[in-house]
């Protein structure tokens, strides 16, 4: 082999090797959904002092490639032009989050037909001078699929982490559909409950069961549970557990569009907006419940049988 076709072979062989690798990970590259830190303040604890907590956020965090600004260039040149005018969409709606990137250099986030959600909430209980509170925090977010239907979809809680106690619960949620009439969402309509061993009793945790399309307002199931003592006629007292539907009113007092103008660019964006009414979704109608509890002292429970809208 002389020199001329020696130079040739290496010249070609490393056009080949300098060339990026075809079998990336596409998904990977293209979704950046993270879990991003967001601090809240949620009281004060029993001494007086601020207590906050970094409850998370799961937002589109994508970062500029590393490398030489030959490999931005070639990723650059990879996304395609729907990938373009989404980045062009969000530039338009208003400055990028503190912690993100310049616009050039972000990947598009989990796709048109995808949301970024949190994959895994843990369930933390703070001490404030008021009395103890829960507070959900985000472990991770994943992208999940937007689905176009209303139904239930897992939710996992993590219930006393990290304890002898700790329990992961499918708690369930309902879908954000898209494509839903304009004024219903997709809401619970029917709930269950799961027992949880605590360091100090039995605690009661509610789960979705069922979804539906639901407008303004309206009633739901809403399981509590009573001790209460029942005499039998052969004089024996017994302390039993009783369950009783109390329910509760969901939903909002829609007063139609409230959106004045749009803009003719972008049709989501709103530009003016009328001033809302102070309705609220409340109980109409009652039904009283009476037992003994283990105090041997009759108690009341009422329950909602309908719910209206009120101003």
């Amino acid at each position: 082999m002389d020199a001329p076709q020696h130079l040739l072979l290496l010249l070609t062989l490393s056009g080949v090797l300098s060339r990026p690798s075809d079998h990336r990970n596409l998904f990977t590259q293209r979704a950046c959904c993270r879990r991003q830190s967001h601090v809240v303040f949620i009281g004060q604890d029993i001494s007086g002092g601020p207590v906050s907590v970094d409850v998370g956020l799961c937002r589109s965090h994508c970062g500029a490639a590393g490398g030489s600004s030959q490999a931005r260039g070639l990723q650059e040149q990879s996304w395609s032009i729907l990938d373009f005018l989404r980045s062009k969409k969000r530039r338009a709606r208003g400055p990028p989050p503190p912690e993100s990137t310049p616009p050039h250099n972000q990947l598009p986030s989990c796709g048109m037909s995808q949301v970024c959600a949190p994959a895994g909430v843990r369930v933390e209980r703070v001490l404030l001078f008021e009395g103890p509170r829960e507070v959900e925090v985000i472990q991770e977010c994943h992208c999940e699929v937007r689905l176009s239907q209303c139904m239930r979809v897992p939710a996992l809680k993590t219930y006393y982490s990290e304890t002898p106690h700790e329990a992961v619960l499918d708690v369930g949620g309902c879908s954000r559909s898209k494509g839903s009439p304009e004024g219903f969402s997709c809401l619970p309509t029917r709930f269950d409950s799961v027992l949880v061993e605590t360091p100090n009793r039995v605690e009661q945790v509610q789960t979705v069961v069922d979804c539906e399309l639901k407008e303004t307002c309206y009633r739901v199931p809403h399981v509590e549970y009573y001790y209460e003592i029942v005499h039998h006629e052969n004089g024996v007292k017994e302390e039993k557990l009783r369950e009783i539907d109390v329910g509760r009113c969901l939903g909002g007092c829609s007063t139609g569009n409230r959106c004045l103008l749009r803009g003719s660019s972008d049709p989501e964006s709103c530009y003016l907006w009328s001033e809302r009414q102070s309705t609220s979704c409340v109980p109409e109608g009652y039904e009283i419940h009476s037992l003994v509890d283990h105090h041997v002292q009759p108690r009341t429970v009422l329950s909602i049988t309908s719910c209206l809208c009120q101003s």
